[in-house]
């Protein structure tokens, strides 16, 4: 029988940009334990706290990043403090950035940081575009020079089809947006396609549909939906003004689409995929569900006031997820009714008191984002 042999101190294996680290030779095999290590931009956001509790549970070791002068690590995050190491980077800098791969070597990079409130796009298109657009390109950058077999997810999004030229959208649906930050996100997309491409990374993109959870923003439609349900249903007001309730998307569970996320990287060949339910419903059907939760009548408690009306209003936005189904064997565990009543229900706790009454908010801007 052959004996254990000592391997050099630091010795290690990189395949697809994951580590393994020798623990023992036996029988001419060598024995390999996996350390599994992800890279998080935008972790503090919705749904980079839940990406970050999935691969926690997976049993990765997690980084996050955040904005350096910012008070990111919140409510979001209170609960996995502690099991995650968060960097302060400016995803702008491309020095900042390549120091942050050289220290993390991460098996996995999640880029999820971006002004996702789009009608701060409107109002400031030049901050918007730079982060959502040119920061994805100095993080490939990044990538390209300083950890090359590292698996790379790009967060594009359903905005990116604006006047949809067909419904339901798939990943062979033609992009027509209709926002500066759906403009960002064409290239954001396109650029990763050709990184790819040109210097053979794996690099993908997930085209996510809406996703909402009790972790969004209140200035999002659908947290201010619920949290104006739950805030008349607890006598604290007794009017909700809204934009348009004619507007559809295709709404899921932020908890079922990082799972999504994470399947996109564990694939032999990098690929796009769309993410969705395959449903499109009405802000007119989240208000119905959120105020019959709680007893009232959302006819009784809504007022449209035009002025929340962002323009120009996109086309019917609905995906259709068959690659997701058929390659990731991926499928959404949440409805939308349970999902609206879980947002309800989570606000109408928060104000009572039972968890804190507020989550970080993007911008000023009131007109609401679906």
């Amino acid at each position: 029988m052959l004996k254990n042999i000592e391997l050099p101190e630091n010795c290690s294996l990189s395949v697809h940009g994951t580590s393994y680290f020798p623990v023992e030779v036996q029988w001419g095999i060598v024995a390999r334990e996996m350390a599994r290590r992800a890279l998080i931009t935008g972790i503090a956001g919705q749904d980079g706290s839940y990406l970050a509790e999935l691969l926690l549970a997976k049993g990765y070791e997690v980084h996050g990043v955040i904005r350096p002068a910012s008070d990111e690590t919140s409510e979001r995050l209170r609960h996995v403090v502690g099991r995650i190491r968060v960097h302060r980077a400016n995803l702008l800098d491309q020095e900042a950035l390549s120091s942050l791969l050289k220290e993390t070597r991460p098996s996995e990079i999640y880029n999820l940081a971006a002004h996702s409130f789009v009608p701060t796009s409107w109002s400031k298109p030049v901050e918007a575009s730079e982060f959502t657009a040119l920061g994805v390109t100095k993080m490939l950058e990044a990538i390209r020079h300083v950890h090359p077999d590292v698996r790379f997810y790009q967060a594009s999004s359903s905005e990116m089809f604006g006047r949809a030229r067909e419904v339901p959208q798939s990943e062979e649906t033609p992009f027509d947006p209709r926002s500066p930050y759906g403009v960002a996100k064409v290239y954001g997309h396109f650029i990763t396609v050709n990184y790819r491409a040109s210097f053979d990374l794996y690099a993908v993109s997930g085209i996510l549909f809406n996703h909402e959870s009790p972790r969004r923003a209140l200035e999002f439609v659908t947290r201010k939906i619920t949290h104006g349900a739950a805030s008349i249903a607890l006598g604290l007001t007794s009017e909700l003004q809204l934009g348009s309730l004619d507007a559809e998307r295709d709404w899921g569970f932020a908890g079922d689409y990082v799972e999504a996320m994470w399947r996109m990287l564990q694939q032999d060949e990098p690929e796009d995929y769309v993410i969705a339910t395959g449903e499109s419903h009405s802000v007119r059907d989240f208000c119905e569900i959120a105020f019959e939760r709680v007893g009232k009548k959302w006819q009784d408690h809504v007022v449209v006031d035009p002025k929340l009306v962002r323009p120009p209003e996109a086309r019917k936005l609905v995906g259709a997820p068959n690659k997701a189904h058929d390659r990731l064997r991926w499928k959404p565990t949440v409805s939308f009714r349970q999902l609206v009543e879980m947002m309800v229900d989570a606000d109408i706790a928060r104000l009572r008191g039972a968890i804190p009454t507020q989550l970080p908010t993007d911008t000023s801007d009131q007109r609401h984002s679906c």
